[in-house]
Order: structure tokens, then sequence, then C-alpha cells
């Protein structure tokens, strides 16, 4: 999931040169028209160097330094809350760079870094124009080091492990240092490859122990297993470097250095590359322009697992189910061989922009090869919109609506938007004469700050729904409001968050909540992501259709949003009226986990009239009543013991001494099956796909498609916090005799 970004994408700025210079004047002087100054200004700088052919090393440094120059600047200019680029900056990008590249300490040595310190203080002064040394190289030492790494690797697992000795071995890297020396730096990766292989070793002894009666079975001895084991994990290694030596490209790493550097300024201040820009759009809009194809992977490379019908893979005939794609080419470009891609990196180079050429090589499945060549068409990814259910309750109706992302396509009219799509399924649920409604905003990583406003729209009569801060602290109170005073429903509601639930999400539910619309119900807080980002595009358009450009973007925070009532979900979250223990709530993922994160605040409250709807108090008494339900259930509060013990154990160091390994093996994996099983409820609720999605769930063109609708159904039927959700809206419904009017 892509965490909290709330984009105000109805203000992205194009750059036509033709009309700017008509109007540049007087809207220069608005606020818009400060960050528009900034597009334009790198919009120029980039088109002054677009055409220099990068055909030695100086000319990409020239070109990077160029791109690092116009970021910083942009940086310095129109963040939110800019921090100094000074020696002190410098020593932080100096360590994260390294971390970035290096997260466990087994790539990099002591002496490395202690080469590299020179440098610590003057990276300021390189990304502001100086000559770039540090991320050259950092780069270089790091390609240098990962061919020695495969050595080392390949080395160690070409001996038999010893698990009868007592040892362990630190997996977090921020509990460790980088090695001494080679010998240190060695036996390091000794450890690492002994744990990974450990594990697998016993995977096949328990494999071997639930088999041996079955007839056939070939039981093999340990030292067999053994060799299987490191095999195994051979296989994985080579995998896993062969994706970095080809996919984690020079230009790649220097992508990361930039990241780096926006993220100290905040953790959402992102840069995006060009195929990680499109990436960001297709997810946003549920929409992308690729083949149409569904792609696996295992030990032989990238399948091809399932085909959209109508689409180009189909319509080839030349593309079946279990076809091997090992090249991938751009037009009449150079092809790329895929062959140890992850699915991921080559999804990246198989989709385009609209209308473009890719072709693709296959290996069939009598061993012969073919090329294919297709025009991208639009492929629409109608899983991942909001959907909905029935919980009966004995003969009530309870609708259940799940939003993954407030999504919103701003590149064509007619394309996905979560406001309408979230507004038809409400509109199905009241056919239904549902008594209620659940939103669940579970790991809801936020989205677009129009779709957000338009949705809390639905639920209230008119008011703000979030004030913005601007850097100058000015405060915008009027913008993002409801000013539709029609509702399309009034009855009992809840909103079901986490700790993963960000932005728009916390935006929403901030909004139910001050106006008492509705009960929150989750974890101890959401994520606390309080900050607007926007895409600041740099370079030429590369097409007519899409608002991204030849050198990415930097999605960047310019403002602040706060609740109605003045707070800010910055750091703090949202704080559910009925708190539930679930699986994350000990990890250490939230905004303020990260040292980068802006602080939090308050602001003025904005005028608005809370729901009348409903009899006074009932909402927080019915919170009240629930909450302590669910502290006295007896199942939740192991659950929630079990959480604190799996997450003091995630610091510690892990034994590779076979015994003492599968001992604490077993404990941990006992207590995860009993989490599992206390989040199960015990008896399943009654779970439905409504009567105008029936042809959806069971009559699907598409079959493996309805399948997986028809699995998710299944899901919902155990899971204790939705019927927690059920339970409140029961209760309002029972307290509030104004429920749907249809």
């Amino acid at each position: 999931m892509l965490i909290g970004f709330v984009f105000a994408i109805d203000n992205i700025f194009y750059i036509n040169f033709g009309m700017i210079m008509q109007k540049i004047k007087q809207f220069m002087k608005s606020r818009k028209g400060l960050v528009l100054t900034a597009i334009v200004m790198f919009g120029v700088l980039f088109f002054a160097f677009r055409n220099i052919n990068a055909v030695n090393s100086n000319e990409v440094i020239t070109q990077q330094q160029r791109l690092l120059s116009a970021v910083t600047t942009l940086l310095e200019q129109q963040h939110y809350s800019p921090k100094k680029i000074n020696d002190d900056f410098s020593r932080n990008i100096f360590k994260s760079y390294l971390e970035q590249l290096d997260g466990d300490k087994t790539i990099f040595t002591q002496a490395d870094i202690a080469s590299l310190k020179k440098m610590e203080t003057t990276i300021d002064d390189e990304i502001k124009g100086a000559p770039l040394q540090f991320q050259p190289a950092v780069s270089a030492m790091y390609e240098k080091r990962v061919e020695e790494t495969v050595n080392i690797y390949k080395s160690i697992l070409a001996t038999p492990f010893n698990y009868s000795v007592d040892e362990s071995v630190q997996l977090e890297g921020e509990r460790s240092n980088y090695t001494n020396d080679e010998a240190e730096r060695k036996d390091r990766w000794r450890k690492k490859l002994k744990y990974y292989s450990l594990e697998r070793f016993i995977d096949l002894q328990q494999e071997r122990e639930k088999n041996k009666d079955k007839e056939g079975y070939k039981i093999l001895p340990d030292d067999s297993l053994e060799v299987q084991a490191r095999t195994s994990v051979l296989k994985m290694m080579d995998r896993t470097f062969t994706r970095i030596k080809k996919t984690y490209t020079p230009e790649q790493r220097f992508n990361s250095f930039i990241n780096v550097i926006t993220n100290l300024m905040d953790p959402h201040t992102d840069y995006f590359p060009p195929a990680e820009k499109r990436s960001f759009d297709e997810k946003m809009s549920n929409q992308f322009y690729g083949i149409g194809a569904q792609l696996q992977q295992d030990d032989n490379g990238i399948k091809i697992a399932s085909l959209v019908s109508g689409g180009p893979a189909w319509k080839s005939g030349a593309i079946v189910v279990g076809d091997i794609i090992i090249k991938v080419a751009q037009g009449n470009e150079a092809a790329v061989d895929v062959s140890g891609y992850a699915t991921e990196d080559a999804v990246k180079l198989i989709r385009g922009n609209k209308g473009t050429t890719v072709k693709l090589t296959f290996k069939k499945q009598d061993g012969t090869t073919t090329t294919v060549t297709m025009i991208r068409e639009k492929i629409e990814q109608d899983e991942g919109l909001a959907r909905s259910a029935i919980v009966m309750r004995g003969t009530d109706k309870i609708g259940y609506i799940a939003l993954p992302d407030f999504y919103a396509n701003f590149e064509d009219k007619n394309g996905f938007r979560c406001s309408d799509d979230i507004a038809k399924e409400v509109t199905k649920l009241k056919h239904e004469n549902v008594k209620g409604i659940v939103i669940d905003l579970r790991n809801n990583g936020g989205g677009s700050l129009v779709e957000v406003v338009k949705m809390v729209g639905l639920f209230i009569k008119t008011g703000p729904v979030v004030q913005v801060k601007e850097r100058d602290g000015q405060v915008d109170q009027s913008t993002w409001r409801d000013n539709d005073e029609s509702i399309l429903y009034d009855g009992p509601l809840t909103v079901m968050v986490n700790e993963l639930s960000a932005s728009a999400s916390e935006i929403f539910a901030a909004a139910i909540q001050d106006y008492k619309r509705g009960v929150i119900i989750g974890s101890t807080s959401t994520y606390g992501k309080g900050t607007v980002q926007r895409p600041i595009p740099f370079g030429k358009p590369i097409d007519f259709y899409s608002n991204r450009t030849e050198y990415g973007a930097v999605g960047l925070t310019f403002q602040k949003f706060y609740r109605v009532n003045g707070g800010s979900t910055q750091l703090r979250g949202v704080v559910p009226d009925v708190v539930m223990p679930d699986a994350y709530e000990f990890l250490k993922i939230r905004e303020k986990d990260n040292p980068n994160s802006l602080p939090w605040d308050a602001i003025p409250q904005a005028p608005y009239d809370a729901w009348v709807n409903a009899a006074p108090n009932t909402l927080s008494t019915i919170s009240k009543q629930q909450q302590e339900r669910i502290l006295a259930d007896p199942n939740l509060n192991l659950l929630k013991d079990n959480l604190k013990w799996l997450s003091a154990r995630v610091d510690n160091p892990v034994s590779l001494q076979i015994d003492k390994f599968k001992l604490m093996q077993k404990q941990v994996l006992n207590t995860v099956e009993q989490n599992n099983n206390l989040l199960k409820l015990k008896n399943e609720m009654s779970v439905a796909a409504m009567e105008a999605d029936k042809d959806k769930f069971y009559n699907n063109p598409d079959k493996n498609k309805g399948i997986r609708y028809q699995e998710w159904l299944k899901s919902l039927r155990f899971d204790v916090q939705i019927e927690a959700g059920v339970k409140i809206i029961e209760e309002i419904a029972k307290s509030n005799q104004n429920t749907v009017h249809n």
C-alpha cells in the first residue's frame, strides 16, 4: 500500500506557454501562482538541457546535478516547512542514504564509511551546485560490494551448516554496526544465510514428518534435507541479487538519493521518476495502459497467468496462459532482458502511455520463442474500487462498504472517482432497506482531497470538511467544504479505521466524528498524516493525454490540513470512539514513529453545525457501552498481550542452535496462530452480495475475477472488527428512529 497521500489534484498546473504568457503577471500574485512559478522555473531549466545526450559519465553527472539543484531549490522555496540545508542536513543525508542502500549493514564495511566520511558535511554544497562527489562515490562502491557479496554468499552456501553450535544472529540493522573488516563481514553473512537455511531445513523436516506415511513419498535423511535447504536459499539469493544488479541501476540509485533528500524535509515529499509517477497515477485512477494480462512469477520466470478478454494480448491470438516473458522492448528501442526481474519491475516496462507500442518476447511451452507487438490500450482495474455487501442480522440487513483508496482519475472525465462509486453503493444499499452502513477504511492510505470532501458531503447537510493552512500561516476555511445541502444517506453510520488509515481516510473519519455523524471504531489511533501534497512536474510533457513529464515530478508538501474542530491529525491521527486491538497496534509504523515528520499543532475551530438527527448523547452513550464490552472481552485482552509479546521479540537476536530455534519458532507460531483465531469470529456472520451485484459475483464473464469476489465475501464472515461495527449500527438503529429514508 502507498501510505498517506492527499493530493490537491484539481490544482495540478500544466505548462502551456502560449496561455501562461498572457495571464502570468496577474496570476503570479495569487497563492496558486507561487507554486506555478516554481513549475515554470523548473520546466524552463529542464528545457534548457533536455537534449543533452548522456554519452559519458560526466554528462550524466551534469544532468543529475541540474535535476538535483532544481529539486533543492523547489524544497527551499516552496516546501511548507523547509529545513535548513546546512552541515547538519548534510550529515542526515549521509546517514540516511547509506541506510537506504544497506539497511542491515551487510554490504558496506566500517572502512567504507570512514573513507566517505570526508564528504559528510559537504553534501549540502553538492546539492546546491558544487560538483557531485558523494552519491557517485557511494554508488560505485555499492556496485563493487554487491559483486563481492555474490561471491561471499555463494562460497558460504557451498558448505554445510552446523546447527548444533550455540550462536545467534541480529537481524535488525538498526541494532548493528558496520563490520570492522572482511572477516567480520563474511561472518555476518554466514549467520544470516544460516538463519535462512535453518528455517528452510526445519520446514523440510516438518514436511517429511507430515508425509512419512503417504504411499510413494520418499523419505530423505537430514543431510539431504540440509542440502535442499541451502540450495533453496541459494536460489533465493541469486534471484535477489540478479534483480539488484539488473534493476537497481546507477540511475535508480540516484533517484533514491533524491528521495532521501526530499524525505528529510518530511516523509511525504517524494521524488517520482517518470515510471514511478505513472505507477502512482495508475494507482490513483485504477486505470492503466497495458496489454491486458495478469502475471505471476515462479522459478522459471514471469508467466502469463490470465488474459483480459478483449485486451491487446488476447486479441493478438499469439499469447496463451503459461507463456514466459523473457524480453520487453519499447517501440523500436532495444529489448530489455527481464530474466531475474521481479514481477513489479517487469510490469513497469510492459505498461506505458496511451497508444504506445510494446514488444514482448515469449518463451513458449514447447521451447520456441516468439515476439509479439502490441499497442497499449486502456485497462480498468475494477477490483480496486469500492465494493459492498449485506450482513444479515436475523431479518435485518446492515450495509458494508469497503473503500481501499480515495481514488480519482483526473485525466479522464469518465474515469473512476471514489465519491461517485460510494454514492452508487449507498444507493444500492438503500434499495436493500439496510438498517445502517459500516464504511471500512482500514489500510486505506488516502488519495484525492477533492474526493474525500465530496464523500463526506454524501452524509452531512452542508459545512466545512477540512481546513488547510499555508506555509505563510494563512488558514483556508472555505475551499474544502460541502456546499450541497442534499444528503444521500442519513441513517446510522460506523467508520472502521486502523493504523494504516491515513491522510484522506483521516479527514473523512475526523469529519464524521466532529459532526457527530457516526461512530469511529478501530485501533488506538489512525496513521497521523496531516499534510497535503501537490505534484510538481519536471521537464516537457511526454504526451497529450496525461500530466506526466520526461523527468517525473516531486510530490511536494505545501499545506497542512486540520479538522473542523481546529485540531490536527498530524502525528496524533484520529482517536476512535471505540478502540479495538488489532494485529498492527504495537508496530512502529505510524507518522509519529518517523523522526522527519512535521509537528502537531492546532488552529481555531471552523464554524459548523453538528448532526441533529440523533438524540443527544446517543452516539457517546453507545460508544461507551461498546468500549466497556470490548475491554471486558478476555479474548481481546489476550490478543493485546500476545501482540505486546511478539513486538518485544522483533529486536532480539535469534538463536541459530536448532533446538533453541525450534522452541522459539514454536512459541512464535503458536502465538501468531492464536492471534489469527482471536481475530476470527467463532460463529460466522451471514454475508451476501446485494441483488444488484449478483452478476458481478456469480456470473462474471471473467471467471477468476468472480471467484475472487466470492472469496472476498467469505473473508468478511469471520471478521471480528466488522461484527463490532455491525453491533454499533444495531444499537444506533434501536435508539434512533430516524434511520434510512428511501
